[in-house]
């Protein structure tokens, strides 16, 4: 799949967003008044603006509003609901915290569960997608929202929470990747069931159907080579875990704070690069692409 730069920030950075509203809805860090003012705007400044990131890669943004009509079949219509009410709710609770210096415990609790929501319904965008063998997995939701936690974690300043989110995002990724690197050859879709021609013999390309590009191989046949995917995993695992864990145990410094979430949001964007880009489309097989 073709790894779209708004798609890859706005994934990204919701999760980072959505996981901190999370924390904070649960009282993490403890903190009222101007300080929470303050993580409510990192919050929201990520949530928000992983939002608004998405509606870049649509073709009219400004029929995004019609997104929030089609609920009861679509997850992007979901998200939008479970999105807009996440925010909503974490606005009152905020102003509880900042203004009153009270925390109002219920609103916290659900608009963490909302958080968390948003985020599920974001990864079952991708997750239902039968085409994408690699992303049609459990693993799909299950990194979207350990990612989100364990940034949001980092964020909050738990750092021994977040060193073992941390970790485990980390190893479930490498999991999430052993697995997918099989799943395209274990679902059975080769060219013969694509084309429905397998009942009368082998069936290989001949020729391709155009002399150039269009949009499916565009949006859809993006092949990343072995050896350079071997070794951005490496360095996004490094990145996303190694370090900042490593700088988490060390003792405590703000500078050493903020180089692990530096280095873990860097590490955040190559693996979710990878996510898309090493996404095969079924399509790609009446292309000769596997």
């Amino acid at each position: 799949m073709h790894p779209a730069p708004s798609v890859i920030f706005f994934t990204v950075f919701s999760g980072i967003g959505f996981g901190l509203l999370t924390f904070m809805g649960l009282g993490f860090p403890n903190v009222f008044g101007w300080s929470a003012f303050t993580f409510f705007v990192i919050a929201y400044l990520c949530s928000v603006g992983g939002l608004i990131a998405s509606t870049f890669h649509l073709g009219h943004p400004e029929r995004a509003l019609k997104a929030f009509t089609q609920w009861r079949s679509s997850w992007l219509s979901r998200e939008g609901w479970c999105a807009v009410t996440a925010l909503c709710i974490m606005a009152i609770y905020a102003l509880g915290l900042v203004f009153f210096k009270e925390r109002w415990a219920f609103l916290g609790i659900i608009g963490a569960i909302l958080s968390m929501l948003t985020v599920f319904t974001t990864s079952m965008i991708y997750t239902q997608l039968k085409t994408v063998p690699r992303w049609h997995t459990p693993f799909t939701p299950i990194i979207f929202l350990i990612f989100s936690l364990a940034s949001g974690a980092l964020l909050s300043g738990e750092a021994l929470l977040a060193s073992i989110l941390i970790a485990i995002a980390g190893s479930t990724q490498i999991v999430a990747w052993v697995v997918g690197d099989r799943v395209f050859k274990i679902s059975g879709t080769t060219m013969a069931t694509a084309t429905g021609l397998g009942t009368i013999g082998s069936v290989r390309a001949f020729e391709p159907p155009h002399t150039g590009t269009n949009y499916l191989l565009k949006e859809f046949a993006f092949v990343v080579g072995r050896k350079h995917g071997i070794k951005l995993r490496l360095i996004s695992i490094g990145l996303l875990a190694v370090i900042p864990i490593f700088l988490l145990i060390a003792p405590f410094s703000h500078l050493l704070a903020v180089l692990a979430v530096i280095s873990h949001v860097a590490g955040a964007f190559i693996v979710r690069w990878l996510f898309f880009a090493e996404a095969e489309h079924v399509v790609g097989l009446y292309y000769g692409k596997r």
